[in-house]
Parts: structure tokens; C-alpha cells; sequence
């Protein structure tokens, strides 16, 4: 089968022909529909140093070809179309996996995409575990991005417990932030989103936002934001994994407002603890999570219809994918069709 691989070596994407997997104890072989490309899929230094290349994606949709004996009778069967988180090899029961599967205390985890093969690939393998059947309503070959990018998406909203009519900021309206636009639009809340690119920001009004700001070339966004929203947003959710964007949330929150970490920034943010401790602003993060928070997910997203917006591509065009995401040139989450 083909698959995008990246060599370490190299230093770069690479296309091989390997052998389809066996299912392992506890797994679906699955016919891989579509992959897509998430910004984590840049960070190589998740990847060890090896002289075997690696399978890259850890978003992915496809259809059950086989099970392995170890995983009947779990509620699906071969030819059901799922979606599935990336984390194989955890236990999923010790405390550590009741937090995220990373902290497996049997230390057996590994990360598809990154330390394991992922998705960019004709077939994979997953843990039963990971997987969910997707709703029949829903695209399949546009639903891959919501299996890291989506469930953070609504795990971040939905942690913010807003009520109807309360704002938030998206801040980073990108992949993430078009698909948490259009989960807080469907559930009554108010958004405002931030970015620096036009292109992105009239794709979050196009899916849904109230306003939208260039915080680079706009100077007083941040009291036209205050005036629009009556003294600030009751949430701001950063997507970005810029520093100055967490460096500007705070100033744009409302009193005792709280502050949504999502995105990975690449060094630690700097925040005031006087601030905290006194109220101003109260802080939060979240992720994809855990495979027991997938159905609300998943559920809610079939119910609205929330489906991102995606550019197909070749999977021979996979480096170019990376060097389009690197540089700011996506528009939109982009995907191979198998």
C-alpha cells in the first residue's frame, strides 16, 4: 500500500510502498477514506530518531476491514465507517488515562503519526477503544479533521460553559478556530474572532462569527471589541499557538472572564498571578482528550451538521501540504481522499 512516511534521515516527506498491517490485540484494520493535515503534524520533534521512516497523520476516517478476535463483539462490525483518536498502546483505565492517554501508567502508549504509523496511508490500524461509528449524516471523507482539530474544538467551547447570547473570542480563526465558530454558533453563543490574516477572518464570518477583528492592523480592536461586547467577552478561547496572542487574550476579556489554553505555544506564556489570585481573569485548557469524551463530541457535531471546510489534495503533494501550513498559506484543512 502507498503512504506518506518522513524520513528522519531525510528530513522530509517521503512516498513508500509497505505492507498492509495485521490487526494486534484490541484492533480494527482499517481502509483508510481520508486523512488530514493538523499543525501538530509539524512538530518533528515528537518524532525519535530513527532509520525507519514513519507513517504521518493522526487525523483520520475510514472503513472497518477486519477485526481481530480480541476486539468482537465491542459494538462494531467489519464494514461500519468510523473515526478514531491516535493514541494506541494505553491500558485506558488507570488514573493517567482518565486524564489523557499519554500518561498511561504502562507506559506502552504510543502516538500514531509521530512515534507509530498514522493515517496518510491506505490502511492503518487503531484500538478499538479509540474508535467511534460516525453519523450517517455526516460527509465521511470531510469528517477526518474532527478527530483531533474537532473534538478539541468542542471539548474548548463546550469547557467554557457559556451560556446563549455570551461572547467569545476565537482567537486564531484557522482550522481550529473555523470549526469552534461554528460549534459555538450552534450553541447560542456570540463570537468574535481574531486573527491576522483577512483571508481567515472572512472565513470565520462566512461560517458564522458576529464581528471579526485584524488584530495586527486594526490598533483599537481591542476597544472596538470591548464596545460590541459591553465591556469584553466573557471567554476567549486561543487557537493560535502564538505567544502574543495569549500575550493580548487577558486585555480583551471582561472581569472575572476566563481564559481558554488550546493552542501549543512554542515557548511558555507569561501571565500575572496578581491577576488570577484578584479575579481579573480566570484560565483554563483543554485538548482532544480522552476516548470516553468523544461521543458528546461526535453527537453534538451530527445533530448541527458542524463539518469543516477542506481542501483536497494528492497524497504525493503531502510535503508541499506541510510547507503551505508552515508558511500561513491554508486556507482551510487539508485532506487526501484514498
Amino acid at each position: 500500500m502507498k503512504a506518506g512516511q518522513w524520513d528522519m534521515n531525510q528530513k522530509k516527506v517521503v512516498i513508500n510502498d509497505i505492507p498492509i498491517p495485521e490487526p494486534s490485540e484490541g484492533q480494527f484494520l482499517v481502509k483508510i477514506k481520508s486523512a488530514s493535515l493538523c499543525h501538530s503534524d509539524l512538530m518533528m520533534d515528537l518524532r525519535p530518531p530513527s532509520d525507519t521512516p514513519v507513517t504521518m497523520g493522526h487525523e483520520g476516517v475510514g472503513y472497518i476491514e477486519k477485526i481481530h478476535p480480541s476486539a468482537e463483539d465491542k459494538g462494531f462490525k467489519v464494514g461500519d465507517a468510523i473515526g478514531f483518536l491516535y493514541i494506541v498502546g494505553a491500558c485506558y483505565e488507570c488514573e493517567g488515562c482518565m486524564v489523557h492517554n499519554l500518561h498511561c501508567q504502562t507506559g506502552n502508549q504510543r502516538l500514531q503519526g509521530f512515534t507509530t504509523d498514522g493515517f496518510f496511508a491506505e490502511y492503518a490500524v487503531v484500538d478499538w477503544q479509540n474508535a467511534i461509528k460516525i453519523p450517517e449524516n455526516l460527509e465521511l471523507e470531510r469528517c477526518a479533521p474532527l478527530f483531533c482539530a474537532g473534538i478539541t474544538a468542542f471539548n474548548a467551547v463546550d469547557s467554557c460553559e457559556l451560556k446563549p447570547d455570551q461572547w467569545l473570542a476565537v482567537i486564531g480563526c484557522g482550522g481550529l478556530g473555523q470549526l469552534a465558530t461554528q460549534y459555538a454558533k450552534a450553541m447560542g453563543v456570540k463570537v468574535v474572532g481574531l486573527d491576522i490574516n483577512d483571508d481567515t477572518l472572512e472565513m470565520a464570518k462566512k461560517l458564522g462569527a458576529d464581528a471579526v477583528f485584524n488584530s495586527r492592523s486594526n490598533k483599537n480592536y481591542v476597544e472596538e471589541l470591548k464596545e460590541l461586547t459591553g465591556g469584553g467577552v466573557h471567554a476567549a478561547a486561543v487557537f493560535s499557538n502564538a505567544n502574543a496572542a495569549y500575550a493580548g487574550a487577558p486585555s480583551i476579556l471582561r472581569l472575572n472572564g476566563l481564559l481558554m489554553v488550546i493552542g501549543i505555544s512554542p515557548k511558555p506564556i507569561e501571565l500575572s498571578t496578581l491577576d488570577l489570585t484578584l479575579g481579573k481573569y480566570r484560565m483554563k485548557a483543554d485538548s482532544t482528550g480522552i476516548p470516553q469524551r468523544m461521543p458528546k463530541a461526535i453527537e453534538f457535531t451530527g445533530k448541527h451538521n458542524v463539518l469543516p471546510e477542506i481542501e483536497y489534495r494528492e497524497l504525493e503533494d503531502l510535503q508541499s501540504m506541510i510547507d503551505d501550513m508552515e508558511e500561513g498559506r491554508a486556507k482551510a484543512r487539508m485532506a487526501v481522499v484514498f
